[in-house]
């Protein structure tokens, strides 16, 4: 056949498929389940731009689409419950956010897909056989907290270059919580920092950690990543403030409500990359072949303001490794 004949059939077939790709898509209607260990507010930004990444591949509420969220507000009890609900609602796809979440989701279902997005790290937690081939039901995206962990108290070291002692406020019951604090025990030795570790499972429990933290004299509190802590944001704030403690958080929201500072991946990405997991597995792709993702962009952000009121002046090395600083 000739070449030009050839390629001319080749368009022609690959339109064909494309055609009928979109009529099967049109006709075909599905209910993906939202599961979040956190709150519908804290989550709001990150569905926003999931919403806005599926419309761009063809799926959309109200015409072929429709989304169960499910949220446990911190409370991460909830969650078993709130996946059985997923369940027996007959999802075709779980969006799982966080560690517990996606625990939660694996205990409730063995068949149903799982699209993990803000797990700290898959194969401590064993999610996944490995992060190229996950086997199973779940793939989706990772944070890689521990990473994220080392980091942020480097710059907390670097912005405070004579803090010694950091108070890290974690849940007891929280799957990454311990390998998280095993890596912040490493990374405190080689910083020559001390590091105080305050449990938490409720609000009253954060003001007595607060109080701790002041009694044994700390120098910052870094809250490890975990539901209950992106809840009582606001509550963590207000006791920094209170108490005059600047603060490294995990997300540029923390920094605009009055955070010292954030080192963070963005969420929002990994929400829309999510989308993608789920179009390609609506599209025929089995979820343990689908390699998980790791993020590639890193923001720091700096609130100026707070550490104004805090009496502090930022070093120059760390202002020149932000990307935002709110003034």
């Amino acid at each position: 056949m000739p070449s030009r004949l050839f390629a001319a059939v080749f368009a022609i077939l690959l339109l064909a498929g494309a055609v009928v790709g979109e009529a099967q898509q049109a006709g075909r209607s599905v209910t993906i389940g939202v599961l979040g260990g956190t709150s519908r507010e804290w989550h709001q930004a990150s569905l926003d731009a999931f919403r806005r990444k599926l419309r761009e591949l063809g799926w959309e509420e109200e015409k072929n689409l429709a989304i169960e969220e499910r949220f446990a507000d911190g409370d991460v009890a909830r969650l078993p419950a709130l996946s059985e609900e997923l369940v027996q609602h007959k999802v075709e796809i779980i969006i799982a956010s966080t560690s517990a979440a996606t625990r939660a989701a694996m205990r409730a279902t063995k068949i149903i897909p799982i699209v993990m997005v803000d797990v700290g790290d898959p194969l401590t937690s064993k999610f996944v056989a490995t992060l190229a081939r996950p086997g199973g039901n779940v793939t989706g995206t990772t944070t890689m907290a521990l990473g994220l962990t080392q980091k942020r108290l480097a710059l907390l070291k670097e912005t405070l270059p004579s803090g010694r002692r950091i108070a890290m406020i974690s849940h007891p019951d929280n799957l990454i919580g311990p390998p998280q604090w095993r890596d912040a025990e490493t990374a405190a030795r080689h910083l020559g920092m001390r590091i105080q570790r305050l449990e938490i499972r409720t609000r009253d429990d954060l003001r007595r950690a607060f109080q701790a933290a002041v009694s044994a004299r700390a120098d910052a509190v870094v809250p490890l990543a975990d539901p209950l802590n992106t809840v009582l944001t606001r509550d963590i704030l207000e006791l920094a403030a209170r108490y005059r403690l600047p603060t490294m958080m995990e997300d540029r929201k923390n920094v605009e409500a009055g955070a010292l500072l954030a080192y963070y991946s963005d969420p929002q990405d990994a929400y829309s990359r999510a989308a993608t997991f789920v179009a390609r597995i609506l599209n025929g792709a089995k979820p343990g072949d689908l390699p998980v993702e790791r993020p590639t962009n890193f923001e720091l952000v700096i609130n100026l303001k707070t550490a104004k009121a805090l009496g502090l002046t930022i070093p120059p090395a760390v202002l020149l490794q932000a990307t935002a600083v709110i003034e």
